[in-house]
């Protein structure tokens, strides 16, 4: 494993969070791979990268603003492929008639990764929520679509072996 992958990695998840922010989805094309399986919990799991981004198009266009940044990266590299657990703190914005405009959550995202001759892109990524606070109804841009609101304990998750990340820490890659 050399810094230099280390440091690509995280500038790629990191750039994740300026996509979404930005709401430029073609940069898309330059974190995920083409068969990209996307699962942020619940219903809201997507498998391509193009359903992907036509969902978070629609998703994302009804908030004026949003905020993702991660932090936390944990990288482990086993040639061309690749594991990351990263935190995420989110912040949605969006005008409501009540209750506030905004909603905002930490989790985490658990990425797998692929070298390919266009670099490092992301081939799995699995974002779960451990807490939440403000308005859930900033969250619900599609109408009589209910968010639901799981929380993930990190411990209880990896405790349970569904953390990727982990799995390749205990396999030596690191």
């Amino acid at each position: 494993m050399s810094a230099g992958d280390i440091a690509e990695i995280v500038n790629l998840i990191n750039f994740y969070a300026v996509a979404v922010d930005s709401q430029q989805w073609h940069l898309f094309d330059r974190i995920f791979i083409h068969d990209i399986d996307a699962d942020f919990g619940g219903q809201a799991a997507w498998r391509g990268l193009e359903p992907l981004k036509l969902a978070f198009a629609a998703i994302h266009a009804p908030f004026a603003s949003t905020q993702h940044a991660t932090r936390g990266h944990h990288v482990a590299v086993d040639g061309d492929r690749a594991t990351c657990l990263s935190y995420v703190h989110g912040r949605f914005i969006r005008d409501m008639p009540e209750g506030g405009n905004m909603f905002e959550s930490i989790g985490w995202y658990d990425d797998a990764l692929l070298r390919t001759r266009n670099g490092w892109r992301i081939t799995r990524r699995c974002c779960r929520t451990q807490w939440w606070g403000g308005n859930p109804a900033v969250l619900e841009t599609a109408p009589g679509v209910k968010v639901e609101h799981v929380l993930n304990s990190l411990r209880a998750e990896a405790h349970a072996g569904r953390i990727e990340h982990f799995r390749a820490l205990a396999s030596g890659h690191d």
